[in-house]
């Protein structure tokens, strides 16, 4: 029995995860958590083989959670899922030791095949992802500018070019409002870029918002 924890800060889409899930008669939810804090009070009892993660978490982002995981001997195989299309976020988060990536809106027997494969120790690639690491691979001088952020850099680039001010980012990714300033200074000089106008043109023009 493959046993997976869930972790998303929204009810409905977990529900509709484990929905699916209990489909298979080779799979249980053992667990779920609603964001980083309940999530290692989960890991803490249950012994998952999969994670199934959301990359974008109000606490902590998926991200971040990963790295942290990365670093412990007992971590459970992580799968990546995000509303976020693939061409955003999948090669981050394989690059950061995640075994595979499912866009939330995809065909849901995807889910399936995605947890067995991670159970078995191998990764799961959707066509899709396949396309963008040949792509990586045959192109690497071509990589985006945005690539060279960091997850919470990433995070202020695609708030502030949705219009948010930055106590509103700072609120929502837990941050003080000065922490939010240096990171957005930061994303402003990785992209060359000098405002926000800039800003939000670039991450249009990139599909990031």
């Amino acid at each position: 029995m493959i046993k997976v924890v869930l972790c998303d800060d929204h009810a409905v889409v977990r529900r509709g995860i484990r929905d699916t899930l209990m489909e298979a008669t080779d799979i249980r939810v053992v667990a779920e958590a609603d964001g980083y804090a309940s999530l290692r009070e989960v890991l803490r009892q249950e012994a998952p083989d999969v994670l199934l993660l959301d990359v974008d978490l109000p606490d902590r982002s998926g991200l971040e959670i990963l790295a942290v995981l990365q670093k412990e001997d007992t971590a459970p195989k992580v799968v990546m899922v995000s509303m976020y299309p693939e061409d955003q976020y999948a090669l981050r988060c394989l690059k950061a030791g995640a075994v595979g990536y499912l866009n939330k809106g995809g065909d849901p027997s995807a889910l399936l095949t995605a947890v067995r494969t991670a159970a078995e120790g191998r990764k799961y690639i959707t066509p899709q992802i396949a396309e963008l690491l040949a792509n990586h691979l045959n192109a690497p001088a071509a990589t985006e500018l945005h690539a060279a952020l960091s997850e919470r850099e990433l995070q202020t680039l695609k708030r502030i070019a949705s219009g948010k001010k930055l106590a509103q980012i700072a609120e929502e990714l837990m941050l003080s409002p000065k922490t939010v300033s240096v990171y957005r200074a930061r994303v402003l000089e990785k992209l060359g870029l000098t405002n926000n106008a800039e800003l939000t043109v670039y991450a249009i023009r990139n599909q990031l918002v």
